[in-house]
């Protein structure tokens, strides 16, 4: 047999940006890490803005093109695009076609930048679009929603919904920069504010206890939106993402996906929900149900699991819904199972708990089991309803 071996790697390096009020003119910080990346020929600046931010921050496109206006390390391109929040901008190719087309039309080169602010949903669309614009245009995320500040946003991965699949086309394509502006957060309505911090509840679970248990001594200060408890939420949660995300297999190359504890149900119940219900929201119905499904195990103690679950009632979580109901083999949110398990590459691989701060991994899900902690948690929400 005659070929030729080929091996090589590639380094990547981004530094994630904690500020406020990122484009006042007295802001230096963006205009630092553009100094840090300059080059002889000035490059271009595409932004891509969430249309809930530009509502709910009237000022902001003005304030970017006065931020940038005589700028010496990037040209601004003066029309901004404004695109859907939320999963409406992913669940259609509209909004990437607009943004190849922008690239198109102002010529846009690969060393330019593409700046996304907004939510996850914003950010993962618009990552998309840059990734596949001249194989790769530089990407630069400006997360507004908890969530996005301490999970996606700082991550890797980007994608759109297709087929009636959530992420299921995109790319492992690390941003250049993350700038994560707490000011963006003062506007988020309750639901929002409170969504993000499910993951915070999600990494701290699988772990680092001392992190869980500061999350049940600050869970009214957390859901009653005061900024500091908050900022160190994002922070320590950012960190946390960053780490496993240059612990071993960041584009997931394997079928290991530690930090999607509490996410297989929680993909199908939003798409099952037409996406009413948040990502956030339904990442704490799946965390409640791995938790249960846990301690049915023989892993996790009542009190524990009892514990995980006051935790997200005390951040204000709905920890079941009607559509997290399993009833048998036929249950739409088995059928999200096995659509994981396809996600994954062929071999299921789901994050369970151990202990408070400590997940386990296993390769099967006994569905008898799954009935039983669905019944439990749906019981638990009716006693508590009246």
């Amino acid at each position: 047999m005659d070929y030729i071996q080929q091996r090589f790697s590639v380094v990547f390096e981004y530094k994630v940006f904690f500020t406020s009020h990122l484009f006042h003119k007295t802001n230096p910080v963006f205009n630092r890490f553009l100094e840090s990346e300059a080059v002889d020929i000035p490059k271009k600046i595409l932004f891509v803005t969430d249309s809930e931010v530009a509502l709910h921050h009237p000022t902001l496109l003005e304030d970017i093109r006065r931020y940038f206006a005589g700028n010496s390390y990037v040209e601004l391109i003066d029309n901004i695009l404004v695109v859907p929040g939320g999963e409406a901008c992913k669940n259609t190719t509209t909004y990437t076609d607009e943004i190849v087309a922008a690239v198109n039309q102002y010529h846009v080169d690969r060393h330019s930048y593409i700046a996304a602010i907004g939510g996850g949903a914003v950010l993962d669309m618009v990552g998309y679009a840059a990734a596949i614009s001249h194989r790769g245009i530089r990407h630069i995320r400006i997360p507004t929603t908890v969530l996005s500040q301490n999970d996606s946003g700082v991550g890797v991965k980007n994608g759109i919904n297709y087929q009636g699949k959530k992420n299921f086309i995109g790319a492992f394509t690390p941003p250049v920069a993350v700038f994560n502006d707490d000011h963006f957060l003062t506007t988020l309505s309750d639901r929002e504010w409170r969504a993000g911090i499910a993951e915070a509840v999600k990494v701290a679970l699988i772990k680092d206890k001392t992190f869980y248990e500061w999350l049940c001594e600050n869970a009214a200060a957390l859901r009653d939106r005061e900024m500091l408890p908050m900022q160190y939420q994002i922070k320590r949660c950012a960190r946390m993402h960053i780490d496993h995300i240059s612990g071993g297999d960041p584009f997931e190359k394997g079928s290991s996906r530690p930090l999607d504890f509490g996410h297989w149900s929680a993909h199908k119940v939003e798409q099952l929900s037409g996406f009413d219900i948040r990502h956030g929201e339904a990442v704490a119905m799946g965390i409640a149900l791995d938790t249960v499904y846990s301690h049915f195990c023989g892993w996790l103690s009542e009190t524990d699991t009892r514990s995980v679950i006051q935790l997200l009632t005390d951040l204000g979580f709905a920890v079941t819904h009607p559509l997290m109901q399993i009833t048998d083999e036929s249950s739409p949110l088995v059928k999200g199972l096995h659509e994981f398990q396809e996600h994954l590459g062929g071999k299921l691989t789901i994050m369970l708990l151990k202990e408070i701060g400590k997940g386990e991994e296993v390769h099967h899900l006994d569905i008898s089991l799954l009935q039983k902690a669905s019944a439990w948690l749906q019981q638990l929400s009716q006693n508590q309803a009246s």
